[in-house]
């Protein structure tokens, strides 16, 4: 194989559509942008504080966005609390799956943290992807076990 052997796969090149040259491919005399106005010359969109009466994007952005800035990888929890987990026959196994039959999660999909409120009086082995600190001391106290999942 050598250089001038190589292409590129079928369909996966594609011409970009040439408009404005001439009538006959559809794309003529105006190219699509219609006839007068704005819209139809050249150079003309990209400024953000024209917006034809409404409050201009830029200040917009603090109403919309609330406070700050929400970084988009953050992980939501599914969060429960040790007095929840109080319901629970001793020696069950507490996990993703059981707090969601039991109807205690807010979203199947995001993994778990037990948060420390509340007091245990069972002996449970909890299964989840987070514990705090003083959640598994009460759990460790009420002589239950804490492990962590992926």
């Amino acid at each position: 194989m050598k250089l001038h052997d190589l292409f590129p796969n079928e369909g996966s090149k594609k011409k970009p559509k040439r408009k404005g040259i001439g009538i006959s491919a559809g794309q003529g005399k105006t190219a699509g942008r219609g006839t007068k106005g704005e819209g139809s010359r050249s150079g003309t969109g990209g400024n953000l504080y024209r917006q034809g009466g409404n409050l201009p994007f830029y200040r917009r952005l603090p109403f919309i966005r609330g406070e700050g800035f929400t970084p988009p990888n953050q992980v939501e929890y599914n969060e429960i609390n040790v007095d929840q987990l109080d319901k629970f026959q001793a020696g069950t196994e507490i996990t993703p799956e059981l707090l969601a039959e039991a109807n205690m999660l807010h979203k199947n999909s995001n993994p778990v943290v037990v948060m420390g409120r509340g007091e245990l009086s069972v002996a449970l082995t909890v299964k989840v992807q987070r514990v705090t600190k003083s959640a598994q001391a009460k759990i460790e106290a009420a002589g239950g076990k804490v492990e962590l999942i992926a």
